[in-house]
């Protein structure tokens, strides 16, 4: 997969983690990842209160989701995120800097009142093109 940032002065250039725009010249399999909370492989909850935590264990679901359909955090295109707290952006884009390498993914984040679970802080679905 050929995948390339877009960058244009026309834009603010982003605060975050994220590209303006990505493109993809894709002949392969597009990924749909659901939602990944920081609930790990037993049930339980990763962070309990802690954004920084709790981000990176849904990093960690992404990357699993990703990597089981054959690809790598490379293959992520976009992201959309879901937090409790935009308060939290330095902190979560600090864990993104850890997993997404450049180009970046495009993304999207907002506050959100409720989740599934009082628990969780942040949510976040990816879509990837995985070749082959």
């Amino acid at each position: 997969m050929s995948k390339q940032e877009v960058s244009t002065q026309t834009l603010r250039q982003p605060m975050g983690h994220f590209s303006q725009a990505t493109v993809v010249e894709a002949s392969g399999k597009l990924v749909f990842i659901s939602g990944m909370t920081a609930r790990r492989a037993d049930g339980t909850i990763a962070g309990i209160g802690n954004i920084t935590e709790q981000t990176r264990q849904v990093c960690e679901n992404i990357k699993a989701a990703v990597e089981t359909a054959g690809g790598t955090l490379d293959d992520v295109c976009r992201v959309d995120v879901y937090v409790r707290n935009i308060e939290h952006f330095d902190e979560i884009h600090a864990v993104r800097r850890e997993y997404f390498k450049p180009p970046l993914p495009a993304s999207t984040m907002v506050e959100v009142t409720k989740m599934v679970s009082p628990d969780y802080l942040i949510e976040i679905n990816a879509i990837a093109v995985v070749q082959g």
